[in-house]
């Protein structure tokens, strides 16, 4: 969503400190949220401006520049489950990565780690007569 200008946030801001309107009665004039109005409010008294504040940085990911490394676990360890590699992963580099990271890692890199039933008999399938 994209920031509000800071005109409107300047009015909004005004409106309650200056005109001594209350922030639900603000928040109803402009059509804003009660929170909305408080956090410009504090953001006036302790900042001293309205500017939309940075977005946050991205997220970095260990597993980013790991793939050969991954790969190489993946083949040395075929039964090993997503905690192992973790472990695995952890023993290796240093760097600790969650369970769900790992799994949206190997699936990207395309290493389908479910189990193939080897030794499964086919069971011969019955005749039904109608």
């Amino acid at each position: 969503m994209k920031a509000f200008s800071i005109d409107f946030r300047q009015k909004i801001v005004t409106a309650h400190l200056v005109e001594n309107l209350s922030i639900r009665k603000v928040a109803a004039k402009f059509s804003v949220s009660k929170s909305l109005v408080q956090k410009l409010v504090k953001q006036q008294r302790v900042d001293g401006n309205l500017q939309p504040k940075k977005p946050g940085k991205p997220q970095f990911s260990h597993l980013k520049n790991a793939e050969a490394d991954l790969r190489i676990m993946v083949a040395d360890n075929p039964d090993a489950t997503l905690l192992e590699f973790c472990e695995l992963f952890a023993a290796k580099t240093g760097n600790w990565v969650s369970r769900s990271a790992m799994s949206a890692c190997l699936q990207k890199l395309g290493l389908n780690r479910k189990k193939k039933q080897c030794g499964v008999a086919k069971l011969p399938q019955k005749e039904f007569k109608s």
